[in-house]
């Protein structure tokens, strides 16, 4: 057995984009539209993994566009997407610069969450040790769901 994605239902494609590659980071790999089906697909990597999810060897996620709209529901039954990141403060600031909410800030240097505009919740993992407590994340209060 392989894991192979995490498909995750989008109502708006460009702003899901926005946020998954040019706040978060992710890489588009593939995309393909059926007509018939009236629905886009678009698989996203982390930059260490754009070749080997270009050779279909690592797990990636897949937002699914359906062009026709659709109430998906908030339910947290789902949980979370994850990412090991190299420098938490670093991806966090960018994120929080590109105004997205930093639900539960890395008071800790090890973990945060966000959500992405569908409201799916996004661990991130600072890969190795955790960093020394810093502000402003140390004095940032959790904001919201995660």
């Amino acid at each position: 057995m392989k894991y192979l994605h995490t498909m995750v239902r989008v109502k708006d494609l460009e702003a899901s984009l926005d946020f998954y590659c040019n706040k978060l980071g992710l890489v588009e790999v593939s995309r393909s539209e059926n007509s018939g089906g009236r629905f886009t697909l678009v698989f996203l990597s982390a930059p260490d993994d754009v070749e080997e999810a270009r050779a279909r060897r690592a797990p990636m996620v897949e937002l699914t566009y359906n062009w026709d709209a659709e109430d998906y529901g908030g339910g947290r039954n789902f949980g979370h997407l994850a990412y090991a990141v190299d420098d938490i403060y670093a991806v966090c600031r960018r994120l929080h610069e590109g105004g997205v909410t930093i639900n539960r800030p890395p008071r800790d240097g090890r973990m945060a969450f966000v959500r992405s505009p569908d409201q799916i919740s996004i661990e991130l993992l600072q890969k190795g040790k955790a960093l020394a407590p810093a502000e402003p994340w140390t004095s940032m209060p959790n904001l919201g769901a995660w």
